[in-house]
């Protein structure tokens, strides 16, 4: 039987258009203002039709400027590295924690679930950082953040979920717990990795605050806070103080756009291999029957 398009439908559709209107008009509007010459980029000139088109900005930071093209690479770096440390340290731990045969199992759950209530706190953990000497590395923003309770728990539910006759076909061929992971576990779990995956590789793109706290030499600053050195730049002429990186980004709000555009695009390429995945994947594993 054909459904009926109903008010509620189309209060729905009108509220999700302008909804996607909220997210995707500022965008036009950073778009506009890189695609522009410097000189209508200032005093609101217009919004989402720049007066005139030009490259200039691109061109500019992709080959005037070697700083914005090393970001770039730092935070490539930074996300592919962390990446893969989130989902070897997250998969590992939580497989382990889905065996019930497991020694300790109930004490260590326990002690995660601790950290999702109580955090060690700011001064602590940068103390920690440095008595490792892991300042000015990026070991001392992967480490720290290398998994946390939601992920685990998610993924232990799912992993506890898989059929047990896979697991004791595979250990009645000779197979033990790494060969069980690694060709019959993550195989399976496809849908709930992929999706963590882009939660971890989101998380290290835009990395910021971490960033600034425990890495000082600006040769391995990743984009995120150079594109802060840039604003801080901008807001010179009314008494912030900048450092000598900053006043190297003195220049026109179309640049500064495009530098945005730019850093915003490489993960968000990303999205539609890993769109099939992300709406199974982000409910498999918190569902237990």
């Amino acid at each position: 039987m054909k459904e009926r398009f109903t008010l509620i439908d189309g209060l729905l559709y009108a509220f999700l258009a302008a909804l996607s209107l909220l997210v995707i008009v500022p965008f036009g509007h950073l778009l506009a203002v890189s695609l522009s010459p410097a000189e209508y980029s200032l005093g609101g000139n217009f919004f989402l039709i720049p007066k005139d088109f030009t490259l200039e900005a691109y061109k500019y930071l992709l080959t005037s400027s070697d700083r914005f093209l090393i970001a770039i690479k730092n935070t490539v770096y930074l996300t592919v590295l962390g990446t893969i440390v989130n989902l070897a340290v997250s998969i590992t731990l939580a497989y382990g924690l889905s065996k019930k045969f497991l020694p300790g199992r109930s004490l260590m759950l326990l002690l995660i679930f601790f950290t999702m209530i109580f955090s060690a706190g700011l001064i602590p953990t940068y103390l920690l950082v440095q008595s490792l000497g892991l300042l000015d590395t990026y070991w001392a923003i992967i480490l720290p953040g290398a998994t946390n309770a939601f992920t685990v728990f998610v993924m232990k539910t799912f992993f506890q979920g898989l059929p047990e006759s896979l697991d004791e076909a595979a250990r009645i061929d000779g197979a033990g717990e790494v060969r069980i992971l690694l060709a019959v576990v993550i195989p399976l779990s496809m849908p709930i990795i992929a999706t963590f995956s882009l939660f971890f590789m989101v998380g290290h793109w835009n990395q910021f605050f971490q960033a600034i706290l425990y890495m000082s030499d600006s040769d391995k600053w990743p984009i995120q806070v150079l594109l802060r050195q840039m604003i801080l730049s901008a807001n010179a002429s009314i008494g912030a103080e900048v450092s000598s990186e900053a006043m190297e980004f003195q220049i026109g709000n179309n640049v500064k756009m495009a530098a945005v555009i730019l850093a915003l695009v490489p993960i968000v390429l990303v999205y539609p291999f890993l769109q099939k995945y992300f709406a199974s994947g982000a409910l498999l594993g918190s569902v237990k029957e």
